[in-house]
């Protein structure tokens, strides 16, 4: 059976979900939504997603929100089909979880902040905040760091394993490289780039881009 996805092919967690896919070998079907027409917030699409926001997913009767969740979904009922992106063990699983949690709680909210100021509000009309930007830049630059360090011991976040950990990256930290004029915040961090290099350049996240 196909999978729906609902929402834009270039919305950053679509992406997400369709990274997921590919590397699990699952066939999909794009539902289109209009967000500029927002189509997010029609009674038929609240109804798939109460908080109208995208992406929602339809697997035959069961459907699904939320990015991260549907990831993990995906990873746990096709295990052993395609990339294996639990691992193997309970403990190895276990620092996947970690990391899915730190590029969720700690990754993800100041850069996401970047992409909004720079990227979207001059598009929206809206003025950016210097102040703000260098927050979330010093906010970012730490995570990085702990990053670096981590990246020296490992080939990947959560062990010499590719995994949802390092997946979940990709969509913000495309942006951080190629939109917002971030990229010294990677290519100055010699195993963090090291690793962008390496998940960036996997054939489904380039498929992804291709979507």
């Amino acid at each position: 059976m196909v999978v729906k996805v609902y929402g834009p092919a270039y919305a950053s967690a679509t992406r997400r979900v369709f990274a997921a896919l590919i590397e699990k070998g699952i066939e999909f079907e794009i539902v289109p939504v209009d967000l500029l027409k927002g189509e997010h917030k029609n009674p038929d699409f609240l109804k798939l997603q109460p908080f109208g926001v995208v992406p929602v997913i339809q697997d035959g009767d069961f459907t699904l929100y939320e990015s991260r969740a549907i990831i993990r979904y995906y990873a746990e009922k096709y295990a052993a089909q395609g990339t294996d992106l639990l691992g193997k063990t309970v403990e190895e699983r276990a620092v996947v979880e970690q990391w899915l949690e730190v590029e969720g709680q700690n990754y993800y909210p100041p850069i996401y902040t970047l992409v909004l100021q720079i990227l979207y509000f001059p598009k929206m009309g809206i003025p950016i905040d210097e102040k703000v930007i260098q927050e979330n830049e010093e906010k970012l630059g730490k995570v990085l760091d702990i990053y670096e360090e981590r990246l020296s011991k490992r080939n990947y976040l959560a062990g010499d394993f590719y995994s949802l950990a390092d997946l979940t990256h990709l969509p913000f930290t495309h942006y951080l490289v190629n939109d917002i004029g971030k990229d010294y915040m990677i290519r100055d961090r010699k195993h963090v780039n090291a690793w962008w290099e390496d998940i960036s350049n996997r054939s489904a996240w380039k498929k992804v881009l291709q979507l």
